[in-house]
């Protein structure tokens, strides 16, 4: 899956006013690859992920999924948002299974499929607890097992691990470049951390304030597993940072 966007603005009417949330935003996302949005809270991040993921119109521009334009969601897409979404009234097992089930699919094969989930991200023996006897970092493995269970070609995750603690937080990084190795959908992940982003990603976007535009694109050309202590993710974090602070008027235009 080839994912355009195609010189996206957004414009909010507030009290009588507009507000100008995105600024001719265009970017090209590969079948496979890993994009971390990064910038400030407020920036826009969170409404391009919408709008990519066919939840709001842009006022201006489109989106373009395989060449095609793309009008209300597609079905090759999932959303992951910070909060997990489960069914509190639903098992694990029956949850990872409802996309399934929604789309139709035989109790058999979607309970299969469900299982196979629960071992790859690490909830065996939790097949029948509900979210409020989980910890926070099993109920998002439970929300991003449920998003892989239909195999989306494009993975969006907007905060997906913002209310988790630190050492939650990295295995979950860590727990989710494993699954996303072994699917290798495209992800576009939203985030305001720069570490989470370097961490992750095979390219940076860098937003401005808002309006939101895209400041730069950065290349993470590092081998993983990476190492955040060493010099090269260091250096990365640097130019992330450094890009962050530069004033919009510095920064290459979108």
């Amino acid at each position: 899956m080839h994912l355009s966007v195609s010189d996206v603005s957004k414009t909010y009417d507030q009290r009588g006013s507009h507000v100008l949330a995105l600024d001719h935003v265009s970017l090209d996302v590969a079948f496979g690859e890993f994009v971390c949005l990064l910038g400030d809270s407020g920036c826009g991040k969170s409404t391009l992920l919408q709008i990519i993921a066919g939840l709001e119109p842009a006022s201006q521009g489109g989106i373009l999924i395989d060449g095609r334009e793309l009008v209300g969601c597609h079905p090759d897409t999932t959303v992951v948002f910070q909060e997990h979404g489960l069914f509190p009234w639903m098992t694990v097992l029956r949850n990872i299974e409802f996309n399934l089930k929604a789309r139709g699919m035989a109790a058999a094969k979607r309970h299969e499929i469900a299982a196979r989930l629960v071992e790859t991200v690490g909830l065996a023996g939790f097949e029948k607890k509900y979210p409020h006897e989980l910890s926070g970092g099993m109920r998002q493995r439970v929300g991003i097992a449920r998003a892989l269970a239909t195999s989306p070609k494009l993975l969006l995750m907007d905060e997906p691990f913002g209310a988790l603690d630190a050492q939650t937080r990295s295995a979950m990084q860590a727990e989710l470049l494993r699954l996303w190795a072994a699917h290798r959908s495209a992800v576009v992940f939203v985030t305001h951390s720069i570490e989470e982003a370097v961490f992750l990603a095979d390219r940076i976007v860098v937003m401005t304030p808002r309006p939101g535009r895209i400041g730069r694109i950065i290349d993470v050309d590092l081998p993983r597993p990476r190492d955040p202590t060493s010099e090269a993710f260091v250096h990365h974090v640097k130019i992330a940072l450094e890009t962050l602070h530069t004033p919009r008027a510095l920064l290459a235009p979108s």
